[in-house]
């Protein structure tokens, strides 16, 4: 049994995992409406250039990191289990609000020809679940990896995921008004709002 769940909790599994992610989202972005308004370059650049910085402190196997190279929990198979079933559940949310949002969506912050505001699937709660599911997703790797750079690299992506949805929030208040005031009123930014 302990040789069965040590060959499921891998490494292998973990990059798998971002792999499904990965695949969907190039090829779910074929399929987009053309851009109408969009962000200056130097805020799509800045973003960009954060989250690629925090994504190597996670996945980075190796490397000049010293003493962020240690580990803030211990090396134990049952917490990489759950590091691993963190990032299952954060892809799984990820592309399951990336369906929802069909059309509309965009790595950039963007609004499409003829954009409307999606509601439904995980959006009736939150609004910006995609950053949802990255975030838990990074938070199980960094679980997986244990290491403390690791941790730092999800700081760095939340921080760029929410001026991000900042300036989303900004260009749809002004898009969709008062439809959009009262569905910020109703839902949460990350996490379900507790009525």
């Amino acid at each position: 049994m302990t040789q069965f769940l040590g060959g499921l909790i891998s490494w292998n599994v973990v990059t798998g995992l971002w792999g499904v992610f990965v695949v969907y989202w190039m090829i779910s972005a074929l399929r987009v409406k053309r851009t109408a308004r969009t962000e200056a370059s130097g805020a799509r650049l800045a973003t960009v250039a954060v989250l690629v910085a925090g994504a190597a402190l996670i996945f980075e196997q190796s490397g000049p990191f010293g003493r962020m190279n240690g580990r803030f929990v211990p090396d134990r198979e049952w917490i990489k289990g759950c590091g691993e079933l963190l990032v299952a559940v954060g892809v799984s949310l990820a592309i399951w609000a990336r369906r929802h949002i069909g059309q509309f969506w965009s790595a950039r912050v963007t609004l499409k020809e003829d954009h409307q505001l999606i509601q439904s699937g995980p959006y009736a709660r939150v609004r910006h679940p995609i950053y949802t599911g990255v975030l838990l997703a990074m938070m199980g790797t960094a679980l997986f990896v244990g290491v403390w750079r690791a941790l730092l690299g999800v700081v760095l992506v939340f921080v760029t995921h929410w001026l991000k949805a900042r300036r989303e929030e900004a260009l749809l208040t002004e898009q969709f008004g008062v439809e959009y005031q009262e569905y910020r009123r109703r839902t949460g930014s990350l996490v379900p709002r507790l009525h």
